[in-house]
Formats: C-alpha cells, sequence, structure tokens
C-alpha cells in the first residue's frame, strides 16, 4: 500500500477528534498576528524564529511554551480566532465532529475572565456548525500541578455554562500529580451531571489509569498507553469498553515511545481495545489529526480495514447520540466497501 493511496484513504474518512487541546492549535503565525494586534510583546522576532523554539522534547518543556503562548489571547475575539482556525484545518481534514479540551486556569489566572474565554470558543464552534457542518462538545480541564481548591474554585465558574460543557477532564503534568489528588472535585463534578475524562498513562504509570477508573469513574482515558505494562488493566479496558484517546505524535514527540513503531497501538486494538487516533497539541507535535493518522499507519504497517476502525472508533468513543454515532460509522464503512470494492 502506498503512502499517497493511505493518504488520500485517510484524508477522505471521516472522522471525530476527542483529544485535542484548543490552546495547543496556537500556531506561530496566528500568535504574532494576536499579539500584534493586542500590543504585546513577545520575546521571538519572526514566526520562523518561534518555530524553532517548538524544539522541545519532554512534557514540562512543552507546557512551558504552551503557556507562555496563552499570554497574548486576551479578548473573547482571540478566542474565537483561535476556535475557528482549528475548525477551517479540521474541514480540511474531514473530521466532522470534535471535542474540545480548553484549560480555563491558563487564562483565568491572568486575570482573563472564564466568560471571555468560553464566549468566544463556544461562538467559533457555534459558527463550525453553521458554515462548515462540524458538530462539537466541549470540555473543560482542570490542572493537575495546581490544587484541588484551585479545581474546586473552577468548577463554581463553570456551572453557569453548564448547558455547553458535556464533561470536565484533567491535564498537565502527570508525574507527582495522580488522579487521587483531584477525587472529591471530580465527585463534585459527577453529581452536577458531568461525564469525566483524564489524562493518565502517558508519562505516568498503568497505576494512574486505575485511579482514574476507580477514583475519578472516567467515560475515557487520554493517552493511556501504559496500560499494556498490566495484563489486568486492558482486561478492564476491554471489559468495560472505556475508551483510550491516543496521541501518536504527541507521544513521539514528548518521547513517551522512542521510535513510532513503539507506540503499542495495534496490541490495544487486538486486545479489544477502543483505541482513537488524535493530534493533543498539533500546532506544537508537527501534525494534525490526519498527520496522526497516517504517521501511525506507516510505521505499523496499519491495513486499510485498521485504519477505518480507528476511525469507527473516534465515533464510538464519542460523546454523540447512538443515533448520530450509527449514522457516522455506516459512512466509515460505506467508504471502506467503496474502496475496497474499487480495488
Amino acid at each position: 500500500m502506498g503512502n499517497k493511496s493511505i493518504s488520500n484513504f485517510i484524508n477522505k474518512l471521516p472522522k471525530a477528534e476527542l483529544h485535542l487541546h484548543i490552546e495547543g492549535t496556537f500556531e506561530p503565525g496566528l500568535m504574532f498576528k494576536i499579539a500584534q494586534r493586542n500590543g504585546i510583546k513577545i520575546k521571538y522576532n519572526s514566526v520562523e524564529e518561534l518555530k524553532k523554539v517548538y524544539n522541545f522534547s519532554k512534557l514540562q518543556e512543552f507546557l512551558d511554551i504552551y503557556y507562555a503562548g496563552a499570554e497574548v489571547l486576551i479578548y473573547e475575539q482571540d478566542f474565537y480566532d483561535l476556535t475557528w482556525a482549528y475548525l477551517l484545518k479540521a474541514k480540511e481534514q474531514n473530521i466532522v465532529h470534535t471535542e474540545i479540551f480548553f484549560d480555563p486556569q491558563t487564562h483565568t489566572h491572568r486575570g482573563i475572565k472564564f466568560s471571555t474565554v468560553i464566549n468566544g470558543i463556544k461562538k467559533a464552534l457555534d459558527t463550525g456548525k453553521e458554515k462548515l457542518g462540524i458538530t462539537s462538545e466541549i470540555i473543560v480541564c482542570f490542572l493537575r500541578h495546581l490544587d484541588e481548591v484551585d479545581a474546586i474554585k473552577t468548577f463554581h465558574q463553570i456551572l453557569p455554562y453548564k448547558k455547553w460543557i458535556v464533561g470536565v477532564g484533567l491535564d498537565s503534568s502527570e508525574v507527582g500529580h495522580p488522579p487521587a489528588k483531584f477525587q472529591k472535585v471530580f465527585e463534585m463534578v459527577r453529581k452536577e451531571g458531568f461525564l469525566t475524562v483524564a489524562h493518565a498513562g502517558e508519562e505516568g504509570p498503568a497505576e494512574y489509569v486505575w485511579d482514574a477508573l476507580r477514583l475519578l469513574k472516567v467515560s475515557r482515558v487520554d493517552h493511556g498507553i501504559r496500560s499494556v505494562e498490566d495484563e489486568k488493566l486492558l482486561d478492564e479496558l476491554a471489559t468495560t469498553k472505556i475508551p483510550l484517546t491516543v496521541c501518536p505524535l504527541s507521544n513521539l514527540k514528548l518521547q513517551v515511545v522512542k521510535n513510532m513503531k513503539d507506540l503499542p497501538l495495534r496490541t490495544l486494538l487486538q486486545k479489544g481495545i477502543l483505541a482513537s487516533i488524535n493530534s493533543d497539541d498539533p500546532a506544537y507535535f508537527g501534525g494534525y489529526l490526519n498527520e496522526n493518522y497516517l504517521a501511525v499507519a506507516e510505521a505499523l504497517k496499519l491495513t486499510k480495514q485498521e485504519i477505518a476502525q480507528l476511525a469507527e472508533n473516534s465515533f464510538k468513543a464519542s460523546f454523540l447520540d447512538e443515533e448520530v454515532k450509527t449514522r457516522w460509522i455506516k459512512k466509515v464503512d460505506s467508504y471502506y466497501e467503496k474502496i475496497i470494492q474499487v480495488k
């Protein structure tokens, strides 16, 4: 299967994206544009110079740049523009549904109102549905390097916007910040009817995945690739059908895996685990969703059937209504069957 053949197949395949930090889609060109518009001086003299800074190798190095970039986001229009730029890319890549994360504490700690952030994002997502046909959900994430008291404060800020938010997640620096640290606030979150997700088993151990399941009672685990270190955990994930949102280029860039061939994606699929492909922070990690599909397909020599299965999994693992999920899965099947017949 040639590179062009597989690339065309991926490009035309309907897909959902479930692990996408909207702040992580901040391309250098847009960052400079918004910084200039807001009269903010950033320490890089050109887009090219800024791009060179993206050459990091550890999660914390990435997070330092990530948070510095967020400093230029001040007004509702900034968050609209950031989200709209991602949606245009999503349309190009045939992403028909997206469930985006945003980190309110990254902004509220800078004095930006929660309402400013979510209003800008929501307006762009509404425009995306109207003009691009892309459906979406919003997931608010707590920053795990901050304390639970701060997360509880953020939880109260979420409540007036409950109708806009499908779920609450947990992200940022994983090591040293286990899920147990946020057990109380996640109980509060669930009582209000929010779904829960959490980053676990990326840099942190498989035990963090267990904790996310048992203590935070998550509906999805973000990353989760270190689950392969625990056979009982793999059995649990397969039995419960708790999905994993795998992010190949992110894992490679942050050296969670040393080589893309080491990504345990096929193992997860063979174990019956509902794994999907996602881009995480694509502006920083060298590729959006299709580039992630292509990188892993080439490294693991995935068949078109396996690629189609990953696309199906993205809908199965989504928070879409069952009827809508079924409709998109049928479209993936139909596209795959058409390609096979042509072949």
